[in-house]
């Protein structure tokens, strides 16, 4: 299956046919469309739940596993948000597609740790959302490494990542990154703090540099400094990108994004030269 997202995302692999995808939608424009769409570009096909009702008969008839589930907000018998709650609380990993979108309910959506939102206000929307859904299915292909001596920090990274199906490693400090980078090859996204006790972020960079090119490993340097040079030193130093803490959710998973999408360029570049 090959799929091109809006955003220049690329993915070449296997069907992703065989995902159990519910959709919580009451509109049957929207059903349609997005039933449609998903079927063309990826090979899905999605149950559809037009009710609240529906939603928990849909839970309840079989035991198959529910990859992911996109969900309106209200749906006909929970005006109030109850279906998106039933879906967390059934720990079913959940992409809102909302027309109703407001800084509260920006917020609102977050707490409660859905995988994305897409909202309905443009002509790209649904393929946005199918861009989304493809993410979702195939992240756990690439493999990410956190660096941070903070295991607070490490733990609220990892839990942001695995929420969105990437497969994760933690370091505590540059030796324990470059063992894992030695061990593990697969490693595609290094996320590292700058200011750390043994090798600080820079001093890590430059060491992989000398013998890793952004080719096979992109570095996304992080901090909390209020020094506006840190970005441009580590950017210097072989860093392919830099964010400042506190993160903003969806400027942090679009960064992640665009890092590997530009790594799967590359990657698709260099295969297309050796053949």
């Amino acid at each position: 299956m090959a799929f091109i997202g809006i955003s220049g995302m690329q993915y070449s692999g296997a069907s992703l046919s065989h995902h159990r995808i519910l959709v919580a939608e009451d509109s049957n424009v929207f059903t349609s469309m997005i039933s449609k769409r998903l079927k063309e570009l990826l090979g899905l096909d999605v149950e559809i739940c037009r009710s609240f009702e529906e939603l928990e008969l849909a839970y309840d008839k079989s035991s198959e596993k529910i990859t992911l589930a996109i969900s309106n907000i209200n749906l006909p018998g929970a005006e109030n948000g109850e279906a998106l709650n039933y879906l967390v609380d059934l720990s079913i990993p959940t992409i809102v597609f909302t027309g109703t979108f407001q800084q509260a309910t920006r917020d609102q959506l977050l707490s409660k740790e859905i995988v994305d939102y897409i909202i309905k206000d443009n002509v790209f929307a649904v393929d946005m959302l199918a861009e989304s859904v493809c993410r979702f299915l195939t992240n756990h292909q690439h493999h990410v490494l956190i660096v941070d001596d903070s295991a607070t920090a490490r733990a609220l990274l990892s839990t942001r990542l695995k929420r969105y199906n990437f497969r994760v490693s933690t370091a505590e400090n540059g030796a324990s990154a470059l063992a894992l980078l030695k061990a593990n090859p697969d490693i595609g996204l290094m996320i590292t703090d700058y200011n750390m006790p043994d090798i600080d972020g820079f001093e890590l960079t430059r060491r992989i540099r000398g013998t890793v090119g952004s080719h096979q490993l992109r570095i996304i340097g992080i901090s909390s400094s209020t020094d506006r040079l840190l970005s441009a030193r580590f950017l210097k130093a072989g860093g392919n990108d830099f964010i400042m803490r506190p993160f903003i959710d969806e400027e942090f998973y679009c960064r992640v994004n665009q890092n590997l999408d530009t790594l799967a360029q590359i990657r698709s570049a260099q295969l297309k030269l050796a053949s």
